[in-house]
């Protein structure tokens, strides 16, 4: 890419999309498009052929997506379905007829198969059964990541694809009942601590092993791959380390400071046993991450606490109740 290439970022307002933002603009690309979801409903084709048709951006981080943890997937896979199926369908086709000159599509480890030999290399994908509590966002982004892969057969386009593993950091969703798991602890903890709870209860026995990438660091790789690696196979991000649930969970309660009873709900599912990434491919092109977990939990926390703050003072400056 040149300083000067037009660049969209598609989702820019989440978690990775505004990673990727903040990476490009380090490094001083400055004509970065992007819009809001009032401005542009990505699941909505005609609107996607005409914004591409008015811009025609040079590269285009395809960032966009609907996210959530276990219960999320397991209450709406209908919505996560249809809503990813649609929005990556309309980009990528919008930008293979409209010139785009690099795509890059962000997938998500747990499209990989549940029983996947551990760590996870990018060819073990679709070699055994998904993952059935989130099922429905795995097709869809196996859909996504495989026409990339058939646009560049047919016609010979330049579309990548990376896989990351579990991220967190700057504008994580750390909504009660629709966030992911790092997030979700941090804010489960962080209420505990200030209503002085005894207790905390986490779903499952603590035991599956998970890798955490620290969203700022997929965003450098993103933007290294963008300019250093073409091919049809995905390329896998992650850090090459795992912890337990129940380990995670103790580290962000020390962070956080709580100090109460940790209970575990083994009435509640576990999710995949393990899901460690094989990042070789990654580090093989020269790339490496750079955030400790703790670290970065850390970092994490202290952005919890702005928006945290920032509900608080527009609750208290509106008159609402804070909930």
């Amino acid at each position: 890419m040149d300083k000067n290439d037009k660049i969209y970022v598609a989702g820019h307002r989440g978690m990775v999309g505004s990673a990727i933002v903040r990476e490009l603009r380090r490094q001083g690309y400055d004509n970065i498009i992007y819009r809001t979801h009032d401005e542009l409903d990505l699941t909505d084709q005609q609107a996607v052929n005409d914004f591409f048709a008015s811009e025609r951006p040079d590269y285009v981080f395809l960032a966009a997506a609907k996210v959530g943890g276990i219960m999320a997937n397991s209450e709406s896979p209908a919505d996560f379905m249809y809503q990813n199926m649609m929005l990556e369908m309309n980009v990528i086709n919008a930008a293979w007829r409209n010139g785009c000159r690099k795509l890059e599509f962000l997938g998500s480890s747990c499209i990989y198969p549940r029983m996947a030999p551990q760590p996870m290399t990018e060819d073990c994908l679709l070699t055994s059964a998904l993952e059935q509590t989130n099922e429905a966002y795995a097709l869809a982004k196996i859909s996504g990541l495989k026409y990339c892969e058939y646009l560049n057969r047919q016609y010979g386009t330049d579309f990548i694809s990376v896989m990351p593993t579990n991220l967190y950091g700057p504008n994580d969703n750390y909504h009660p009942r629709n966030s992911h798991v790092l997030p979700a602890l941090i804010r489960r903890f962080h209420e505990a601590r200030m209503a002085d709870a005894p207790k905390v209860v986490c779903w499952g026995d603590g035991s599956p092993l998970r890798e955490f990438l620290y969203v700022d660091d997929l965003a450098n790789l993103c933007v290294f791959l963008m300019n250093h690696y073409s091919g049809n196979q995905t390329v896998n991000a992650g850090t090459g380390k795992e912890i337990t649930i129940r380990e995670l969970a103790e580290t962000v309660a020390r962070i956080v400071g709580y100090n109460g009873k940790i209970v575990w709900d083994t009435s509640k599912p576990n999710g995949t046993p393990r899901k460690l990434l094989d990042v070789s491919k990654a580090t093989g092109l020269g790339w490496t991450y750079r955030t400790e977990l703790n670290e970065g939990i850390k970092l994490a926390y202290t952005d919890f606490l702005s928006h945290t703050e920032a509900t608080s003072t527009h609750s208290k400056d509106t008159g609402e109740v804070e909930k």
